[in-house]
């Protein structure tokens, strides 16, 4: 039997939006709190991973918790995971084990825009967290475990369990771009090339050529302030 046009457009709806495009100077808008908002990310993982770097831009007046970066396996839903405690503390979860930092508190910031890349080394346990180009002091987890490489990565929420469980209380609520994961910790001059809007080769996940899926209430909108 064939399928009309409107049966279609209304089948894509409640799928989600397929894409895999430049984004530049783009944002995704997660309006509402939310247990079903969330950008699902697909990174060509053929290994588990030793290192990985993560960076990305967020801007929200939220001042309770909420995942940003959310990479879940069969084996652990926090196997990787980025979550913001408050507007001064990141927490980066590995295999279920975190550590958390305290930012300092910003003086005369011109943009609530915030830029973070965290890192993490099996080989030495070292993760680190950049904050608008500037290092925290280092610390260390899960010295030599290796992270599964079959994983459901979400922006936007915490998954509870593989490619869901969210919770309301723990999504975010802002604007997002500028999303970026290497299997390996980048240089301090790679991080500020990142910084900066330029390009590090060799990414899992690229911005501007991002391989996604939207889905519940997220917006893909031009970025208000650019430049």
């Amino acid at each position: 039997m064939a399928i009309s046009p409107l049966c279609l457009l209304v089948l894509a709806g409640l799928l989600g939006s397929l894409a895999n495009k430049d984004l530049q100077n783009k944002v995704f808008i997660f309006p509402t709190a939310s247990n079903r908002a969330a950008v699902f990310l697909k990174a060509p993982l053929q290994q588990p991973l030793t290192g990985f770097t993560v960076c990305l831009r967020s801007y929200t007046l939220l001042t309770r918790g909420y995942g940003l970066f959310s990479y879940a396996t069969r084996r652990s839903h926090n196997e990787l995971l980025l979550y913001k405690l408050s507007p001064n503390q990141y927490s980066l979860y590995v295999g279920a084990y975190s550590v958390t930092f305290n930012l300092p508190e910003k003086q005369g910031s011109k943009s609530n825009w915030e830029h973070i890349c965290v890192s993490w080394d099996s080989a030495t346990g070292l993760v680190e967290l950049w904050v608008d180009g500037r290092p925290l002091p280092r610390t260390g987890l899960k010295k030599g475990y290796s992270i599964n490489p079959e994983a459901s990565i979400v922006l936007g929420q915490d998954q509870d369990s593989f490619g869901g469980g969210f919770a309301t209380k723990e999504s975010f609520v802002g604007e997002m771009k500028d999303v970026y994961m290497w299997e390996r910790v980048l240089t301090a001059d790679e991080v500020n090339l990142v910084w900066n809007g330029h390009n590090v080769n060799s990414s899992l996940i690229n911005w501007r050529s991002l391989n996604y899926e939207t889905r519940g209430y997220v917006v893909l909108k031009p970025f208000l302030f650019p430049g």
